[in-house]
């Protein structure tokens, strides 16, 4: 079992950035890929990033590209979503998830791909 406890939400104005951290209980994280998805009020949860256990390869939906980073720590265990330039539709509750398959996806990757997943951290954009 793999618990994930995300943290760095919270309230800010457009064009302002936030960085989101998930940190996870098991040794065996650096051989896991990682993800962070979203879910806004009324609509279905959607990938937003992820990054392969080796760092080198990382996968972005549009909405996001050029303005949020993933990152990963592996000594730390800790993988980071940095958010910048950000506007009111990033509104959403942001999830971090574990792929303990390593993560070679052709395309960006879907949620059923992943195993585990954190509580989420509610992330608000006003305008």
């Amino acid at each position: 079992q793999v618990q994930l406890v995300e943290s760095g939400g919270g309230l800010v104005q457009a064009g302002e950035s936030l960085r989101l951290s998930c940190a996870a209980s098991r040794r065996t994280f650096s051989t896991y890929a990682m993800a962070w998805f979203r879910q806004a009020p009324g609509k279905e949860r959607e990938f937003v990033a992820a990054i392969r256990w080796s760092s080198r390869i990382t996968y972005y939906a549009d909405s996001v590209k050029d303005r949020f980073t993933i990152s990963r720590d592996n000594a730390q265990k800790t993988v980071y979503l940095q958010m910048n330039s950000l506007k009111p539709q990033d509104t959403a509750i942001y999830y971090c998830a574990a792929d303990v398959d390593g993560g070679n996806y052709y395309t960006n990757p879907t949620l059923q791909q992943f195993d585990y997943w954190g509580q989420g951290t509610q992330v608000t954009v006003s305008s």
